[in-house]
């Protein structure tokens, strides 16, 4: 086959495109730092870049899913403290007042402060966290309880709160039948979050948690309990006072510490699954540097050499193709 200029200069330009090719995509690499452009450069490892990528965010995701509930968990606890404080104040008062010695005046400035006590027990149950009744379940944007006059209109009287405003209808304790048992059911639900992928913990504590201190007993009827014996001069429903009711006070606190105790647990758990997750995206950060980063040194090198070959081949080309019968005339 016979060579001629043309072939050798043909030749000549498709290698030199290829070096000017190769040089430009080592530029593109140093320039970005990355060793990946577009998905066409290497779609196997494009794609388990992408699935790295996503997996990082999610990640993210769940850390700040982990430090909202944190925040949430700590309001619960600081507002479940206040409960067992005023709990213990009622405590302090049901002491005094079943003294044997007290006049109904005595006894009815002590009733005067239980009220008060239980209005702050109702505003202390209606706390809200970033716009949302904490106690409130899933009907976090209506407050879960409040208090309305007694059957002794001076006296206060803890109730769920209705949606339309008022108390809410359901039976002690709540049935299926009740007109208010869908409301009392969305209070009495668990709020849920995704902590890390495919594994979820609920972070709420209910109004009815903290209000059902036991089996059957709750602290709406223990208070309405106490304010109509210190209203009473009867000895029997006064001595009640510092049995039936002090017992159902004690027990009602020993229901909010163990609550306290659960905010705490799930606080922990809260804490620690942060931490893997933290863990895992440094170690995801780390192999996907890895993968798609370049070695700028590497990169400095092989860039030198491709201007070394493609300066040689300007050389060597000079010389290749020689001047033709044209060059002298």
């Amino acid at each position: 086959m016979r060579v001629t200029n043309k072939m050798l200069s043909n030749n000549f330009l498709r290698d030199m495109r290829t070096n000017l090719t190769n040089m430009s995509k080592i530029q593109g690499q140093m320039t970005t730092g990355k060793q990946i452009t577009k998905a066409s450069d290497d779609p196997i490892k494009s794609s388990r870049i992408m699935q790295m990528y996503s997996d990082i965010d999610a990640n993210k995701q769940y850390n700040s899913n982990i430090k909202n509930s944190t925040n949430w968990l700590d309001t619960t606890d600081t507002a479940l403290g206040h409960v067992g404080n005023v709990f213990g104040r009622i405590e302090e008062l049901l002491v005094s007042a079943g003294n044997a010695g007290y006049t109904i005046d005595q006894r009815q400035a002590v009733k005067d402060e239980i009220n008060q006590k239980i209005q702050e027990v109702s505003q202390i149950l209606n706390t809200s966290f970033d716009g949302k009744y904490i106690f409130g379940g899933t009907r976090g944007t209506d407050k879960p309880t409040e208090t309305i006059p007694g059957s002794n209109p001076l006296n206060s009287d803890l109730v769920y709160s209705s949606i339309a405003g008022g108390k809410l209808t359901v039976s002690s304790p709540p049935m299926v039948g009740d007109a208010g048992y869908n409301e009392y059911n969305q209070i009495n639900s668990k709020l849920i979050v995704e902590v890390s992928q495919g594994v979820t913990m609920d972070y709420n504590i209910t109004a009815s948690q903290v209000i059902n201190y036991g089996t059957g007993t709750n602290i709406m009827d223990l208070f309405k309990d106490i304010t109509d014996n210190l209203d009473s001069t009867d000895p029997t429903k006064i001595k009640k006072l510092i049995n039936e009711n002090l017992t159902g006070i004690k027990d009602a606190m020993t229901n909010v510490l163990k609550l306290r105790s659960e905010v705490g647990a799930k606080q922990n758990r809260m804490e620690s699954a942060g931490a893997r997750n933290e863990d895992q995206n440094f170690n995801m950060t780390e192999i996907l540097s890895a993968t798609e980063d370049i070695d700028i040194t590497e990169k400095t090198m092989e860039y030198a050499t491709m201007q070394t070959i493609y300066t040689a081949s300007l050389q060597t080309s000079a010389k290749v193709i020689q001047p033709s019968l044209l060059d002298y005339l």
